[in-house]
């Protein structure tokens, strides 16, 4: 198996941080916007590099999308931030109205997602973002994995011509991707090749699908492990090259059942290459106040969680 090493704990937020300054001095044309969440979303770096590029839009998210909306169709690159709450259920009409209709190039950075939050509770999380954006015409929807791997999934955003949701968290997880590896749009990547369950997992659950094959590996259990950083458009090619190899698969994923991950795999499965398959999701919940740790135990989304579904599925 291959082992992954935790380099140093950071959180997603401040490689999107870094990503967007990146692609800041890259590209003239990227702007930045937020609705007073400014620290919260990492852009200080930005707003202190390009202050002429950075626009504080105060609690008006809806005004927010609507002048990303403008500046894109003037030229620019946008990124608008917020919470995942706040930037998609709050302002669902002006995202559909005003950037997927048109396929204007905007890209929505969307922070503290699911319950990785924490203690701000149920009105600040969201487990149903992803099935808001995966149904939206013309959306890209991307989940990296870790720190290294939002850095480079934020650049790739940039360079992209079109509407894209990029979910990044809150709290500090494991970095173990390499530094400066290549993000496409579009791909997902096996990082443990098996042959008797596949597990698909995007954003915070890899590191957690990673723990749980390691321990099952010293079972007798091998398991493939896919990384899926970009969730719409979804990378069929892959999904199905695993499925072949080991006929079963879980999708876990820090989100509820309806719209997610796991529903992405089983049509594509549904469809062309059917299989057995078992989620571990949030399945249909709202949010609860705790630490990071204790929801996504008690919401049956950690390694030891994710090992017990492997285990029944085999």
């Amino acid at each position: 198996m291959t082992k992954y090493t935790d380099t140093g704990k950071k959180d997603t937020r401040s490689g999107f941080g870094a990503g967007l300054l990146a692609a800041g001095k890259a590209d003239s044309r990227v702007v930045a916007l937020t609705a007073d969440l400014k620290g919260s979303l990492k852009m200080d770096a930005f707003a202190a590099e390009f202050p002429e590029r950075f626009i504080q839009c105060g609690i008006a998210e809806a005004n927010m999308v609507g002048a990303a909306a403008g500046l894109a169709i003037a030229g620019k690159i946008p990124f608008v931030g917020s919470f995942a709450e706040f930037v998609t259920g709050r302002v669902y009409d002006q995202i559909r109205q005003e950037v997927a209709y048109g396929k204007t190039n905007v890209k929505i950075a969307s922070s503290h997602a699911g319950i990785t939050l924490g203690e701000d509770g149920a009105t600040h999380q969201t487990m149903e973002d992803i099935a808001l954006m995966r149904a939206m015409p013309e959306m890209v929807v991307l989940v990296p994995c870790d720190y290294n791997q939002t850095v480079q999934a934020t650049i790739a955003a940039a360079k992209y011509d079109g509407p894209v949701y990029l979910r990044f968290g809150r709290p500090s997880v494991p970095n173990f991707t390499p530094e400066n590896a290549p993000f496409e749009i579009g791909k997902s990547y096996v990082l443990n090749e098996g042959k008797d369950i596949t597990v698909f997992a995007a954003g915070h659950t890899v590191w957690e699908v990673l723990q749980a094959a390691e321990a099952l590996e010293a079972e007798g259990i091998s398991v493939e492990v896919v990384n899926v950083a970009t969730i719409k458009p979804l990378d069929e090619e892959t999904v199905i090259a695993s499925i072949r190899k080991t006929g079963k698969a879980v999708v876990a994923e820090e989100h509820n059942r309806a719209g997610g991950l796991g529903e992405a795999i089983a049509g594509v499965l549904a469809e062309k290459h059917p299989a057995r398959l078992a989620y571990v999701n949030g399945q249909d919940r709202f949010g609860q106040t705790g630490t990071p740790k204790e929801l996504m135990a008690a919401y049956g989304i950690d390694a030891a969680h994710i090992a017990e579904a492997i285990r029944r599925m085999v």
